[in-house]
């Protein structure tokens, strides 16, 4: 099972407002080249979103579909590969202090994907997640103000006694 975890310096409210933009996905899901679209009640149960991958001069034209959605905690999604399958992504929120632990769980779920999953499978999916989670991160702390609670320590430093 292909599962990683990141600490995102920002509230859920923050990055559940990252997951619920469509717009966004290609500047952290890794190998999605364009977002197409999302539909207008994004991420409700029942939508989707389109893109393109680029493998080389490679396209391929998918969308992934929300399976479930629990308001800033938890969204799972089916994502279809073309003829590769489908693979559930599941993406838990929790707060963590004044921050949010993301979890991400994904593992093919229909097709050859399915059928040929194996431990090797599950490590390359595993270092797709280093770096999808660095950048979503990244793109939630960069389009997120940070709250006081989650701004770096800028208290004043002692002033020295006047002589």
């Amino acid at each position: 099972m292909a599962v990683r975890h990141v600490l995102i310096k920002r509230p859920p409210r923050a990055v559940w407002s990252v997951l619920s933009d469509g717009s966004t996905y290609a500047q952290w899901v890794v190998g999605t080249d364009t977002t197409h679209e999302a539909d207008a009640n994004w991420p409700a149960v029942g939508s989707s979103i389109a893109y393109t991958v680029k493998l080389g001069p490679l396209e391929l034209h998918n969308r992934t579909v929300v399976r479930v959605n629990e308001h800033e905690s938890r969204l799972e999604l089916e994502a279809f590969a073309g003829p590769l399958g489908t693979a559930r992504i599941a993406i838990e929120i929790r707060p963590w202090g004044d921050h949010s632990l993301v979890v991400v769980d994904e593992h093919p779920l229909r097709g050859p994907g399915a059928r040929l999953h194996n431990t090797i499978v599950d490590a390359a999916i595993m270092l797709r997640h280093r770096s999808m989670l660095d950048r979503f991160a990244a793109t939630v702390e960069r389009t997120t103000p940070p709250t006081p609670e989650t701004a770096p320590d800028t208290h004043p430093t002692e002033a020295a006694p006047s002589t």
